[in-house]
């Protein structure tokens, strides 16, 4: 069996604003009077790297603004807004000037790092307008935690949070006609970091580029709200423990494309990512996974897989746990659980829904699991056949919408 347990990234509350070109030895000298105090900080204050500052941001607006589709003619991640969100930075400056400027190309060069050994990472949230046009995100302060996190874990520079925050607010304002105003569509954002040094080798990049652009989405599936079908697979392997399965980094995401294709050639939507021997549960696609389940010990109760380092901390898995807890009705838990516990609750009809989660989807209904060559078929709503989702993964979906849209006042909808 392996280890559950890994040692935590350093919080990205105390990382630096971006790694230095190389890191000094420590020595025993110390300054000995309060001017050479003065003056050690002085100059440390004129050598250190920028940080990310919105005070300099500078804003050119596109002289020719794109044609938007219908919202019904919108296909997930396909089409992008007038601007982008554009910030280099490099290890002698540090941050540059935030530029706000039209969607275009990167010019980078051949050899830039992160085309040859993945140093990338990358966030995904949303925007969204009320009823009355304001505009929100959801619990943007942990999408920017966890990039940082990312960043840390890649030695890409880190960034002062909040900076980031107000930066994206303002390129919202800038696109807020390209949020639509219907229910269920909202304007995705990809905020991405990526290593630009020049050099075939490798180590830490001493230039980079942090890039926000923005898309006018609706429904992550095509079908819409409708329940999915998973293939539980042994031969791929998404994350290990000591990897970098709780960072949101592209070299996650590349591997599971070719298990993707070959389980949708059988009819199936989505990878059940299984784990070691024992066949470990730890995602659904790019999804957290969720189970409502009777347990061993006859308790009713919603159980995920625990951050142990082979899974992302998604921003909707933390609000489910959160308001499942603050509902009070049955016992929440993050710990692990096999396929084959699965398979025997529901062969026993202990099993009532499974849904994946994710910023995309919200959350995602599963009808059926592929596993050992035979379907598992999970349960919906059991008092409505004709049902697409279970009353519990509805309810988590319509309670995250409210508060996504400002229908239900709460600290989790941040207004723009």
């Amino acid at each position: 069996m392996f280890s559950r347990s890994l040692r935590p990234l350093q919080a990205a509350s105390t990382l630096r604003a971006g790694f230095p070109r190389a890191f000094p030895r420590p020595t025993c000298q110390f300054a000995t009077s309060s001017s050479q105090l003065s003056a050690t900080a002085a100059a440390a204050s004129a050598s250190a790297p920028a940080p990310l500052q919105r005070s300099q941001l500078v804003t050119t607006l596109t002289k020719t603004p794109k044609k938007k589709l219908p919202n019904n003619e919108l296909v997930f991640g396909r089409t992008f807004s007038d601007h982008m969100l554009i910030i280099e930075w490099d290890a002698e400056q540090g941050w540059h000037a935030p530029e706000i400027k039209p969607y275009g190309k990167l010019h980078l060069d051949p050899s830039a790092v992160v085309f040859h050994y993945a140093l990338e990472c990358f966030e995904g949230m949303k925007a969204y307008k009320d009823k009355n046009g304001t505009i929100r995100m959801f619990r943007p302060d942990l999408n920017m935690a966890r990039l940082n996190k990312s960043c840390a874990r890649l030695t890409l520079p880190t960034f002062a949070a909040g900076e980031l925050l107000e930066l994206i607010k303002e390129f919202l304002r800038v696109d807020s006609n390209w949020i639509p105003t219907e229910r269920g569509y909202s304007l995705y954002l990809r905020p991405t970091v990526i290593a630009t040094q020049e050099s075939l080798g490798v180590g830490a990049s001493n230039r980079a580029l942090m890039y926000v652009i923005a898309s006018p989405v609706g429904p992550y599936y095509k079908t819409g709200f409708n329940a999915v079908s998973l293939f539980a697979t042994r031969d791929y392997v998404r994350a290990w423990p000591g990897g970098t399965g709780d960072a949101k980094v592209g070299g996650n995401y590349a591997p599971g494309i070719r298990p993707q294709i070959e389980v949708a050639r059988e009819g199936y939507q989505q990878n059940l990512w299984l784990f070691g021997d024992e066949g470990y549960v730890t995602e659904v696609g790019t999804m957290n996974f969720f189970m409502f389940w009777t347990n061993e010990e006859g308790e009713l109760e919603l159980l995920t897989p625990p951050l142990d380092g082979t899974i992302l901390p998604g921003v909707t898995r933390s609000s489910i746990l959160a308001l499942a807890r603050q509902w009070g009705e049955f016992k929440v838990s993050e710990k692990s659980v096999t396929m084959d516990r699965i398979s025997r609750a529901v062969k026993e009809g202990r099993v009532h829904e499974i849904f994946g989660t994710g910023t995309a989807a919200i959350v995602a209904p599963i009808k059926k699991i592929r596993i050992d060559e035979k379907d598992l078929i999970i349960p919906l709503d059991k008092s409505d056949p004709t049902s697409q989702a279970g009353p519990l993964t509805a309810r988590i979906k319509n309670t995250i919408e409210a508060i996504q849209y400002g229908e239900m006042e709460h600290e989790w909808s941040v207004v723009v």
